[in-house]
């Protein structure tokens, strides 16, 4: 199973559960209102989050790629004109 869909599968049963929570606590329904934009507004930061470190380890990968690709070329070049030469 792929840990994305786990990740969010947890996170929307977290959400579930806080709104359950919150619509059976006894406030008023402007306090439950509040609590609710405001666990909303939690998820989505922590969301956002997640997908930058995401966003920065993709990132991070691709510039090893990158950088081994290059070593690779030079390597590759200083064979060729190597063996040019002899």
């Amino acid at each position: 199973m792929n840990s994305g869909k786990v990740l969010l599968g947890v996170l929307a049963g977290v959400a579930a559960g806080a709104l359950v929570g919150i619509l059976f606590a006894p406030d008023k329904g402007s306090a439950t209102r509040k609590k609710i934009a405001q666990k909303g507004s939690d998820y989505a930061d922590e969301l956002k989050n997640k997908f930058n470190e995401f966003i920065e380890s993709i990132t991070d990968q691709i510039d090893t790629v990158k950088e081994d690709a290059e070593e690779l070329v030079r390597t590759g070049k200083a064979k060729a004109d190597q063996a040019t030469r002899s």
